[in-house]
């Protein structure tokens, strides 16, 4: 049951890319933080805010640097957790249309906001230990 994920070495790998990634971390951490602390909620600051905006536009500007290396998994995590919270906001807000589905999508954006943390300091603490996330 103890999965473990192979620890990599920077070896091959330009700093700069690594550092890269821990901005982009951090752009995501930062657009958490505005959902939390402002009347926006997680997912929607997530997918709506510039930190998240600038970091999913890195992503896709410097994945082809980083193809057949441990850091691709990061590149791939923070891409599919952007995209996905989109798709689950736009599905959760078709439910708020319908008035039955009001309290429902309030519950399922706020966790949706928890996976979305998650998924932030599941990535970055695995890149912080120098392996792929997955």
């Amino acid at each position: 049951m103890n999965e473990t994920v192979p620890t990599h070495d920077l070896q091959g790998i330009r700093p700069s890319l690594v550092q890269l990634v821990h901005v982009i971390y951090g752009l995501h951490a930062l657009a958490v933080l505005i959902g939390v602390t402002s009347s926006a909620t997680v997912a929607g600051g997530f997918v709506f805010g510039l930190p998240s905006l600038i970091a999913v536009f890195l992503n896709y500007l410097k994945r082809s640097e980083v193809v057949g290396t441990w850091l691709e998994s990061h590149f791939v995590w923070q891409i599919r957790t952007f995209w996905f919270t989109a798709l689950w906001l736009l599905l959760y807000g078709l439910l708020i249309v319908t008035i039955v589905g009001i309290p429902l999508a309030w519950i399922l954006i706020v966790l949706l906001g928890l996976w979305v943390g998650y998924r932030v300091v599941r990535g970055w603490l695995a890149l912080v230990g120098v392996r792929a996330v997955a």
